[in-house]
């Protein structure tokens, strides 16, 4: 029997996760709306899964080489992440993540955790950190500073050391990298954002790895799921594997906007920074003076929606420091751009009229 061959991602976002070949057959899976099934299978009850969850999870999971999870939201997957260490552990983490993140941790150590913080680009830092700990937590690059942290360096001491590692990919995406290629034992999206990309829907993922120890881990993940009711409706992660259908078109249409516009914000009048990882289609940028030029900015746009999310077909920015829980470590002048795909002429003239405005 000849082996399954290798395809390439753009192939595996459109055909991962469909129905069996068969005459007669849908060409995409159902919406399963029922709460509860025929016993003697797997699965009886809808909080334990659902067959159009399974279609989500089997897509994602061969996109991040590993085995997927999905969840109601970004933050019910990174709760469930988190749950894997034990009270009173330690974790590691940068010192400015998603600020969801950030709330968890803080409940994290309030509930007498030990949480070590530390710059996302000290790489030396972060390994001498990991002696003892539990869990360390990665992105790269940071939401919304976009810092580029050293993931093979760190998570090849963590693996070494016998310290958990998870990494919230959502910013580059599994397009962008694969983590537990890396040696990552545990990987989160906010499907809500990229993955779904619509701006229509709330979802989280954890994937493992197809090893023992990933098998041990996703069925932790799995009881914590259950157990605390985190779960997705199947019309929302039906609508979340439509929009996985195009991640590859719309992900390189973004990426390459995101490049060219951080080329001409570099030099920009208006502009104290423009921060740009090198690749991706996020970049944030610090405007000249103070929080409230900031706003001005973000109020001045028409194309550019003026939002507190990321990753959709439409392009959205907002000065972080607005949200309560962002990190002091974020400028209050600073502004996240999310690049959709819109024309990046129009993306560039709406922006670069915005900016004069502070001028």
């Amino acid at each position: 029997m000849s082996e399954t061959p290798a395809f390439h991602v753009d192939t595996i976002l459109v055909s991962a996760g469909r129905p069996a070949h068969v005459p007669g057959g849908p060409v995409n899976p159902p919406v399963v709306l029922s709460s509860t099934y025929i016993p003697d299978a797997a699965v009886n009850y809808a909080r334990v899964g659902n067959p159009t969850w399974d279609a989500f999870e089997a897509a994602i999971g061969e996109l991040e080489g590993g085995r997927a999870l999905v969840h109601a939201s970004g933050m019910g997957a990174i709760a469930a992440a988190l749950a894997l260490v034990p009270p009173g552990g330690t974790i590691v983490a940068p010192d400015t993540t998603y600020n969801g993140t950030v709330l968890l941790l803080e409940d994290f150590e309030k509930a007498g955790g030990t949480v070590r913080r530390r710059h996302a680009t000290d790489t030396e830092g972060f390994v001498a950190d990991l002696a003892g700990a539990d869990l360390v937590w990665l992105e790269s690059p940071t939401n919304p500073l976009m810092d580029v942290m050293d993931l093979p360096a760190v998570l090849d001491a963590a693996r070494s050391q016998g310290v958990l590692s998870v990494v919230d990919n959502t910013l580059p995406t599994p397009l962008g990298c694969r983590p537990l290629s890396l040696g990552a034992d545990v990987v989160v999206h906010s499907a809500t954002k990229y993955i779904a990309g619509h701006s229509d829907v709330l979802l989280g993922v954890t994937v493992v790895a197809s090893d023992e120890r990933g098998s041990e881990l996703g069925t932790r993940l799995h009881r914590h799921r259950t157990l605390h009711g985190a779960i997705a409706g199947p019309m929302e992660v039906y609508l979340g594997l439509r929009g996985l259908r195009t991640l590859g078109v719309r992900y390189e249409r973004a990426c390459a906007s995101a490049a060219e516009l951080a080329a001409r914000l570099e030099g920009h009048p208006a502009l104290e920074r423009v921060r740009y990882p090198g690749s991706g289609a996020m970049l944030s940028i610090d405007v000249a003076g103070d929080a409230d030029a900031a706003e001005r900015v973000c109020a001045a746009t028409r194309v550019w929606l003026h939002s507190t999310s990321l990753g959709g077909v439409e392009s959205q920015l907002e000065r972080r420091r607005r949200q309560p829980a962002e990190p002091a470590t974020v400028p209050p002048n600073l502004v996240r751009l999310s690049v959709g795909i819109e024309h990046v002429e129009d993306l560039w003239t709406d922006l670069d009229r915005a900016l004069r405005t502070v001028l």
